[in-house]
């Protein structure tokens, strides 16, 4: 493989401000794509999916709808300046990759989704009275798409991984994230050289086309089961090391702070929960005396989903609902239940899906300071009208 070698000062040189950093730039709005109402909810840096967006779309979701997550705003990376620095001390040839490099290897493609650790965060208030901080995210901070690129575990192979390393910590070239005037640097977050070696891919592709700007052109990580925070987008350099890793985004942020956690924090987040979402829009109106055909989608970030059931009346009965299609481990599952309503007014649906290691949903989750990884079944109004 082409890697340009780099000695450690040369590498301390160019990580933080090198060639890749002086050739990218910012743009005025924090997200480049547009963001029609009907399919997104602006929140800042943000965007979330609208569900009813997706119905009829298909398994992946279009690039165009995928919702965004990011800490700043979105960088304008040139791909033929871009370059991919490997350093640190469980490397033993560490150097650096460009974009060329990194499409002349094997390839693989896969089916994962992305998602926030704080979707469903608006419902810890909503629902259980007791708001949190953080973008109040419904449940369309996920999408799945069809991604591809090179195992990150050739990259680090070809670059010497050395058999006594145990983290490995990618680093975007997005802009520095500053926040109650402290400056925290770009985004970068450890993961274990076990989950690095297992499936964690460093993508180029979304939906069979080049990474969009939103959605980290030219080189993202993708880390499937795991929260989104650990695919970092706009990677620009991999450290590994042979002792453990921190940065601010396992430390301060993405851990469990509150009292039913260790008064330091829990430990820092890996895998994402188990959570269902009806393509229908919130508040949406339905006509009584005829059947509707509901549809929706239920993920876990720790297996299969293998069965989900839905309740017309608030959760005091339930049906199983037919799944239907790709039954993915780090994706999700399709349903659809069908629903004759005889009586006009508000009705409150649920859905609340289980998994292969016989995880359910809980009707509650409990309370955490950043409201990450909300997973009760969420109570969707909508209301019956008389035709």
């Amino acid at each position: 493989m082409p890697y340009e070698n780099l000695d450690d000062e040369a590498v301390h040189r160019r990580t933080p401000a090198g060639r890749t950093r002086d050739r990218l730039r910012h743009v005025a709005s924090p997200i480049v794509k547009p963001l029609p109402p009907e399919l997104f909810v602006p929140h800042g840096t943000n965007a979330e999916m609208r569900w009813e967006a997706m119905r009829g779309v298909g398994y992946h979701v279009p690039n165009d709808r995928f919702f965004v997550r990011s800490h700043t705003s979105t960088p304008i990376i040139d791909a033929a300046t871009w370059r991919l620095e490997l350093h640190g001390s469980g490397l033993s040839a560490p150097g650096s990759l460009g974009y060329e490099d990194l499409l002349a290897l094997p390839s693989v493609t896969m089916d994962a989704a992305i998602e926030c650790a704080g979707n469903g965060r608006s419902f810890f208030g909503a629902q259980q009275g007791r708001p949190t901080s953080g973008t109040p995210w419904r449940l369309g901070g996920i999408g799945v798409a069809r991604w591809r690129g090179a195992r990150l575990a050739t990259v680090l192979r070809r670059a010497g991984l050395t058999p006594d390393a145990v983290d490995v910590m990618p680093r975007g070239l997005d802009a520095e994230y500053v926040a109650g005037g402290v400056n925290h640097g770009r985004v970068r977050r450890p993961i274990p050289v076990s989950k690095a070696l297992k499936d964690v891919i460093l993508a180029y592709e979304m939906n069979g086309r080049p990474l969009p700007p939103d959605h980290g052109h030219p080189v993202r990580l993708v880390v499937p089961s795991w929260i989104g925070l650990a695919s970092i987008k706009w990677v620009g350099d991999i450290e590994v090391s042979t002792s453990p890793l921190s940065s601010p985004w396992n430390t301060d942020f993405y851990r469990m702070f509150g009292e039913a956690y260790p008064p330091e924090g829990g430990d820092p987040l890996t895998a994402q929960g188990i959570r269902s979402a009806f393509e229908l829009s919130w508040e949406a109106t339905l006509t009584a005396g005829r059947p509707h055909v509901l549809h929706g989608r239920s993920w876990s970030g720790n297996g299969r989903i293998t069965g989900v059931e839905v309740s017309f009346d608030g959760g005091s009965a339930w049906r199983p609902a037919q799944l239907r299609g790709s039954h993915v481990v780090s994706a999700w599952t399709r349903w659809h239940v069908t629903w004759h309503p005889r009586r006009s007014g508000p009705h409150t649906l649920l859905a609340r899906a289980s998994d292969e290691t016989g995880a359910v949903q809980p009707l509650r989750t409990p309370h955490n300071e950043y409201g990450y990884l909300f997973d009760g079944v969420v109570r969707h109004p909508v209301t019956v009208v008389n035709d």
